[in-house]
């Protein structure tokens, strides 16, 4: 039967393969809730009185008790199966064999044991499909927790039955307060246990509680996904560097080489920089590699994300690969657009150009000048930089972010060209960092920041600047990054989270700074190109969005900081 079944399976593999995992989940599942049924119902008397000839009162009544906690171990079993988790399936295993026993001991229930067994050995044919890796440091550590605990509390609750005896009915020896100690850590179960006092309930209950916690803690930690825990090597950061340099096209290319980023690359040649958060694994755009590459990378960066209990996630995605994400089984949001400036089109002239000419006009008479410095830039420039950096963000009462944008780095900084806003006294009043997209006849910034104090016009006349200085470097466009929410949800036919996301756009002043952002690039009369969340479904979303806020956040989130301010603080600054 066995030998049949495995041939069966074999050639109906891929289809096995795709299924396995949800199929045993929801099977082990419904085992736990037989389980929990079957503990808690009596039963058969004419199977019980067979078995009181051979097993005592207390062992029938235990089985009862082992069959619920098995019952609910396969309930919070079969959500790590559907994981495809390692651990799990070994634990699953072992709680079958036991949930097996114990349907026979407890009332002889062969119905139940024979759907434990026809569970246990699919699992046993699966076994190569539950290959989702847990965190190894923390599968020892859920281990030590386990020992410790198990160690701690026979200790503890040996010596408290035996040192407060008086509190309980029975009288305990040092080996009777042992097995008592054992046995309520163990199954939950208290075989006659009568507390005298309420300081007797409530060290009998302490023992459950002990038990309980500690064994929920370590099953956690026994099915944690992978961490990374280990920056890139520096021969990994020279190889995505040269990839980067060979086929980026995009305004993410060069912060896909910042440090919060770890690199995975594909066998084709490509790099997808990404941070793992939880289970996400959050990748900043597309790939980067060469374009026939895209579709295998893509599946070989999911095949490791599998392995390691992650879901793959792509933020500020161009429309370029959406067909292949589609056909991967990824979901597609719009999130926002990037407003792409033609260099070769742009002019202050004409009536809809009047205010930011005015501005420009204005701070060039009063002896405003931009002025472009070019790297290694000196500990002087960035010292004045910083002082500048930090008073900026004093007035956002904010910190750095990361991931999709850089932040206030020397080694970052120095390696690349700066262009700044010097005033007729000398000091700079704002700044920004000039970025590259190598294969693309663009270019971008990152940081933007200026003294609190500013002549208005300011930041038009930065970008302005930006724009001449560009276009006498023979660039064709520049990229003023992405505007988010914008075009989202404007035709009848959008997603419903898109059209959530636009009325919060229109209506809602939390979101008003990325209005706000948006109105002010719009003055430079750029080409909108929308730009996509791409996830694996809908149920991911919460996780994928918590994931982005401590990627972009993390430990420096700061709940007091009026999500619009930033938005004011650039509108005004823009005159």
């Amino acid at each position: 039967m066995f030998a049949a079944l495995r041939r069966y399976f074999l050639r109906n593999r891929l289809f096995f393969e795709h299924w396995s995992a949800p199929v045993i989940a929801i099977g082990t599942a419904l085992m736990g809730v037989v389980n929990l049924l079957s503990g808690i119902f009596p039963s058969l008397p004419e199977r019980v009185s067979e078995l009181r000839q051979v097993l005592p009162l207390e062992v029938r009544h235990g089985g009862h008790l082992t069959s619920v906690l098995a019952g609910f171990a396969l309930l919070m079993l079969s959500l790590n199966l559907g994981r495809r988790k390692q651990v799990a399936w070994g634990m699953t295993v072992a709680v079958l064999l036991v949930s097996i026993v114990t349907h026979l001991i407890k009332g002889l229930d062969y119905e139940e044991a024979s759907l434990g067994m026809a569970l246990l050995i699919l699992l046993w044919l699966a076994r190569n499909q539950f290959h989702a890796l847990s965190d190894p440091p923390s599968v020892r550590q859920g281990l030590l927790v386990l020992v410790s605990a198990f160690v701690f509390t026979l200790v503890y609750g040996t010596a408290g039955f035996y040192l407060l005896d008086r509190h309980f009915s029975v009288h305990f020896n040092l080996l009777p307060a042992l097995t008592q100690t054992v046995t309520m850590f163990t199954a939950f179960y208290d075989p006659g246990l009568i507390p005298l006092t309420r300081f007797g309930r409530y060290f009998a209950d302490s023992i459950y509680v002990v038990g309980l916690v500690t064994i929920s803690y370590g099953l956690f930690l026994l099915v944690r996904p992978v961490f990374l825990r280990h920056a890139p090597t520096s021969e990994e950061r020279r190889l995505a560097g040269q990839i980067v340099a060979a086929h980026g096209r995009s305004s993410l290319a060069r912060l896909c080489l910042l440090d919060d980023k770890s690199f995975y690359f594909s066998p084709g040649g490509s790099l997808i920089s990404f941070v793992n958060k939880g289970r996400m694994a959050v990748t900043l755009g597309d790939p980067i590699g060469p374009p026939d590459d895209a579709r295998a990378c893509i599946q070989s960066f999911q095949i490791l994300c599998a392995r390691n209990d992650w879901r793959p996630a792509f933020y500020q995605t161009a429309p370029d690969y959406l067909e292949i994400y589609h056909s991967l089984g990824f979901d597609a949001l719009r999130i926002g657009q990037e407003g792409i400036v033609d260099l070769n089109a742009f002019t202050l002239e004409g009536g809809e150009n009047k205010s930011v000419r005015t501005s420009i006009n204005k701070l060039t008479r009063m002896g405003h000048r931009a002025q472009v410095y070019e790297p290694l830039i000196s500990d002087h420039l960035l010292d004045e930089l910083r002082s500048i950096s930090d008073e900026w963000l004093a007035t956002m009462n904010g910190t750095e972010l990361r991931f999709s944008v850089g932040w206030f780095d020397e080694d970052y900084l120095r390696n690349g060209r700066i262009m700044a806003i010097c005033t007729p006294e000398g000091p700079i009043s704002a700044f920004a960092n000039i970025l590259p997209e190598y294969q693309k006849n663009e270019v971008t910034i990152d940081l933007m920041r200026r003294r609190t104090e500013v002549a208005g016009g300011t930041m038009d006349f930065l970008f302005v600047s930006l724009f001449q200085w560009a276009k006498s470097q023979g660039y064709a466009t520049f990229s003023l990054g992405l505007s988010a929410l914008s075009g989202m949800g404007e035709h009848p036919d959008s997603p419903v989270p898109e059209k959530v996301l636009h009325y919060a756009y229109q209506h809602i002043n939390r979101f008003y700074n990325f209005k706000g952002l948006h109105e002010f690039k719009e003055k430079f009369h750029p080409i909108w190109e929308p730009r996509y969340l791409v996830y694996p479904g809908a149920a991911s979303l919460p996780d994928v969005i918590t994931a982005l806020g401590r990627a972009q956040f993390g430990k420096l989130i700061r709940a007091d900081l009026p999500a619009h301010k930033a938005g004011e603080e650039a509108v005004r600054a823009g005159g």
